[in-house]
């Protein structure tokens, strides 16, 4: 498999050498689709709360007595049938949204998504990202240059400078290979990887 590798200008200068079993799979929809809801729902955090009918602040009395009245018997208001009653199977703090997905079909799913960005055209290579500065315009005229306005940078090392002129730049982010994820490979709409990052990949998903 070959990918482009972008000069300064954005255009492709020359190919580059990457190898098939990541950058040159087929694409697996299913997989791909079951490693991002598997890393969206590992990042949720269980903290909401709902209360049950024993927490729900409410008087024990009797609404009305048993017989007699014509309407439906009563105990108390905290009845999950009543507005403001308790829930009966509520939400609790602790709940666990994880979902487990083997590291053999994590590393395929990310393959995948890589080999299709590849066949978009969403994947480049360059031969690294690097400012003098800790200064966002500079960062950010240098992907202007490039015509690239949604871009994912993932640098086999990223300094200071470049993570500190980065944050700031609302449609760019710059990670480490190890940091790579799929649902940011799916979302930019540019795929920038440095040579030394290629290497990485390659020992991380092949």
């Amino acid at each position: 498999m070959q990918l482009e590798l972008l000069n300064e200008q954005g255009q492709a200068a020359s190919k580059v050498d990457a190898p098939d079993t990541v950058f040159g799979r087929d694409y697996n929809e299913a997989l791909v689709h079951q490693v991002v809801v598997a890393y969206q729902a590992n990042a949720r955090q269980g903290t909401r709360a709902q209360k049950d009918r024993q927490a729900v602040k409410h008087s024990t009395k009797k609404p009305w007595r048993q017989k007699g009245t014509g309407r439906a018997r009563a105990g108390m208001t905290s009845s999950p049938l009543w507005r403001g009653g308790g829930r009966i199977f509520p939400n609790s703090p602790d709940e666990n949204f994880s979902h487990k997905v083997n590291k053999k079909m994590y590393r395929a799913g990310m393959a995948a998504i890589f080999s299709q960005l590849a066949r978009d055209g969403r994947l480049a290579v360059v031969d690294s990202i690097k400012v003098d500065s800790p200064k966002t315009k500079q960062l950010a005229a240098k992907f202007k240059a490039m015509g690239l306005d949604s871009v994912l940078v993932i640098a086999d090392e990223v300094d200071e400078n470049l993570f500190l002129a980065s944050r700031n730049l609302a449609n760019v982010l710059v990670i480490e290979p190890r940091y790579a994820d799929p649902l940011s490979l799916v979302f930019y709409k540019k795929v920038l990887v440095t040579k030394g990052a290629l290497d990485k990949l390659k020992e991380m998903l092949a």
